[in-house]
């Protein structure tokens, strides 16, 4: 499911670069709104028809349900196969652990060392040796889990300066799902070294999620959801508290007339706030800024298990973060678009062409030739246009193929009605509508 989901991001992404030649869909999808009132146009014998359509629609959406609780299962199971190597990953993050040459060995992709000369070789092995003698060598990856924080922008939202020092000391992120027999959830831990800040070796998050139609609106349900989410208490050592600030307020004595000044802590900005999540209350109805806290949590709670701990070595290193771009279309503002002023179009005055008497050829000056570079360059360019546009062509096949068979094939009634159409905004990375608060 999370793979299909993402492969359908990437997608999606190159697609959506074509506009022209998904026209047509979004067109389709666009103009759903005629199809509103479509019930409203049916004979009542037909409408009987959809309704039955519906019904069956409903025991789908349930099967889905458990379709999902399975995946969860799967995910559990798997997630101890990978557990070794995310164990590994963490010692030699940590210098417990130091990687054989042949653990260390990769084929670089800006540097073919098949097609080097042997001398070349031997070169650079002595070049090697000597770096690695003046080399400082420091213990394990430093600031490995930091320096992604850094790297990705929805953590480097989260993170403030105060915070960098502490997070120098996480050595890993873990995911944990629940068991067969518990309630669906799973919890994010944060393993840090002993340090100055608090006594905690391990923080925790728990995501509680629920795979069930709502009752109400059994056709809302696109998965499973994130529905709460759980922090920790962090034992803060003296003074090193940073999700609060001390600040100080001169108060006047209304008799006397006399100042005094107190000290007064105050909520700071800080990334260990994600501990501390808002509570959920059944009873109370949030309001919009909690609502779309809560839901921005949600979301970077499902990033952290999806993408960064399966993938850290990549947000390390960078290459995981091209896929996370968001292929947007930039719109101008109105009254941006470029437009020639009446009279201001660029016309030849007459007489002023340059033109070619009877007879005359272009001729190339003695000596000058035609660069064959520049033939090929034209070829070349030519080349990458038509790789771009078969790429966009078949980045839009696989897009529309799988728009049948994840939405049109399962949910035919509900596009017939007009009912699905409004869930079809294409996004790539969950969103915090996935993650609602029920």
């Amino acid at each position: 499911m999370d793979a299909d989901n993402e492969a359908k991001g990437k997608v999606s992404g190159q697609a959506m670069q074509n506009p022209q030649a998904l026209a047509a869909v979004q067109d389709k999808i666009d103009s759903g709104s005629h199809n509103a009132s479509i019930m409203d146009s049916l004979p009542k014998s037909v409408k009987r028809r959809v309704n039955a359509l519906k019904n069956l629609q409903v025991n789908n959406t349930h099967i889905e349900a458990k379709f999902y609780k399975e995946v969860h299962e799967l995910e559990r199971k798997y997630s101890a196969l990978y557990q070794p190597l995310f164990d590994k990953r963490r010692n030699i993050v940590s210098g417990e652990v130091e990687p054989t040459d042949e653990e260390c060995e990769w084929q670089s992709d800006h540097e073919d060392e098949a097609a080097l000369a042997e001398d070349l070789k031997k070169k650079a092995a002595i070049e090697e040796k000597t770096e690695d003698a003046n080399e400082e060598k420091p213990k394990g990856i430093p600031e490995f889990w930091l320096t992604i924080f850094r790297s990705v922008d929805m953590l480097s939202d989260m993170l403030q300066e105060h915070d960098e020092p502490i997070l120098k000391h996480l050595q890993d992120i873990k995911v944990i799902f629940s068991g067969p027999d518990q309630p669906m959830s799973f919890t994010l831990e944060f393993h840090f070294d002993p340090n100055k800040y608090f006594t905690n070796t391990v923080l925790t998050k728990v995501y509680k999620m629920k795979s069930e139609p709502d009752a109400e609106d059994p056709f809302s349900f696109e998965g499973p959801e994130i529905i709460d989410c759980e922090g920790c208490e962090i034992d803060w050592l003296k003074g090193k508290d940073v999700t609060v600030k001390t600040i100080k307020k001169k108060q006047k004595h209304k008799g006397r007339g006399t100042a005094r000044v107190i000290t007064k802590q105050v909520p700071n900005d800080s990334f260990f706030n994600f501990f501390n999540p808002i509570k959920v209350s059944p009873d109370k109805e949030l309001d919009e800024d909690s609502e779309y806290t809560l839901a921005t949590d949600f979301e970077i709670g499902h990033f952290f298990r999806e993408r960064i701990v399966p993938r850290a070595v990549l947000y390390f290193t960078g290459e995981a973060l091209e896929d996370d771009e968001s292929f947007e279309e930039e719109e101008l503002d109105e009254g941006e678009g470029e437009e020639l002023v009446e009279g201001e179009g660029e016309e030849l005055v007459e007489g002023e062409g340059e033109e070619l008497d009877e007879g005359e050829e272009e001729e190339l000056d003695e000596g000058e030739e035609e660069d064959p570079d520049e033939e090929d360059q034209d070829d070349e360019e030519e080349g990458d246009s038509k790789d771009e546009d078969s790429e966009y062509t078949l980045g839009t096949a696989v897009e529309i193929g799988h728009f049948f068979r994840e939405r049109i094939v399962p949910r035919a009634v509900l596009y017939y009605t007009g009912e699905a159409l409004e869930d079809d905004e294409s996004t790539g990375d969950p969103q915090p509508a996935e993650c609602k608060q029920q």
